[in-house]
């Protein structure tokens, strides 16, 4: 067979082979897209391929940004590095190419390779920075909760709440397949003590460490923050829909680490308050009022010291009014007084 039946052979191929690769990812998505439509919202599921379902907006995005723009880019590349290699190898072999060439560069071909990939690049960073910055203007937090890692645990507070101290660890009966089976519970996922936060509210969430670098990562909401000693590290959420969502430390953090999950319940608003009422709190509503009534009093408090000044201030005019009258009476009695003495002296 001659170089051109060769030629035409090696492309058959290499087209052969890129069909497949789009009909094996193709496969793959539709596959993933499959077992994802059987997940449980805020839970992983067994065998399945792909992400969580979404639990937030900003996971959505992050999801879009991957499957809708990164994956068709990655298989695009890879097809067509694949089908290139693909071509040389059978192209430019000793025996289809006894005669190799001679010239050592193509101008163009080295212009096309590094300005595609630069184009590329920019078009990703567009997209990756807009959601960067989307997980980095936090809009203003209706909650904010404090998650602290503890070899092997987490801590909960709602600082501004008045809750504190709220540990949250793995039950007993979710450290074994069989148990968590038989209680209906995720295995080595649910715990004793949650975190509650109500539905369709910001919430901010503080991340620090307690003893060594621990991970805060909930897969449905789409976030992933160290949880590091000495620092306190920032980032947000709004739960969409009320359920259990859960995650796990992701950062190596001892012996235990595969025993510290973290469990999100979003609530309702009625219950969120009864849920901070128990554990000695204040809900958002009493604290606003707890603040209104603080204002109206410093207001009060405000009005009776001016009504105060203004009556001393009153009382103050009218003392320098009488002061004339009196200084202006006081010369006009006293040479009455004396006029008799010295009459006397002079008839004396």
């Amino acid at each position: 067979m001659g170089i051109k039946g060769l030629f035409g052979r090696g492309l058959f191929k290499a087209a052969s082979g890129a069909v497949a690769s789009l009909a094996l990812s193709a496969a793959v998505s539709t596959s993933a897209f499959a077992d994802e439509v059987q997940q449980t919202l805020g839970q992983p599921t067994d065998k399945a391929m792909g992400w969580q379902l979404p639990g937030s907006a900003l996971k959505r995005q992050t999801e879009w940004f991957y499957n809708d723009l990164l994956f068709p880019l990655i298989v695009a590349i890879c097809v067509l590095v694949g089908a290139l290699l693909l071509w040389i190898i059978i192209r430019y072999n000793q025996k289809a190419n006894p005669v190799p060439a001679k010239f050592s560069h193509n101008t163009f071909i080295e212009i096309v390779w590094t300005l595609i990939p630069v184009v590329i690049l920019v078009v990703v960073a567009v997209f990756s920075l807009s959601l960067l910055r989307d997980y980095n203007n936090m809009p203003k937090p209706d909650v904010v909760v404090k998650a602290t890692g503890n070899q092997w645990f987490w801590t909960y507070d709602y600082p501004e709440l008045g809750v504190t101290d709220i540990e949250s660890r793995l039950r007993e009966d979710a450290k074994d397949m069989k148990t968590a089976k038989a209680a209906g519970i995720p295995y080595l996922l649910e715990v004793d003590n949650a975190l509650v936060v109500p539905v369709n509210r910001v919430i901010h969430v503080q991340t620090t460490g307690a003893d060594v670098i621990h991970s805060f990562t909930i897969p449905a909401f789409g976030f992933k923050i160290d949880a590091i000693p000495g620092r306190l590290n920032n980032t947000w959420f709004k739960a969409e829909k009320i359920g259990t969502y859960y995650g796990q430390c992701s950062e190596l953090c001892g012996k235990d680490h595969a025993y510290m999950p973290i469990e999100i319940k979003v609530v309702s608003d009625a219950d969120f308050d009864a849920f901070i009422i128990k554990n000695g709190g204040k809900t958002r509503a009493m604290l606003a009022s707890e603040a209104a009534a603080s204002a109206a009093a410093a207001e009060e408090a405000a009005a009776s010291a001016a009504e105060t000044a203004s009556a001393s201030a009153a009382a103050a005019e009218v003392a320098s009014a009488a002061a004339p009258a009196a200084a202006a009476a006081t010369p006009a009695t006293t040479p009455a007084s004396a006029a008799p003495a010295s009459g006397a002296a002079a008839a004396h």
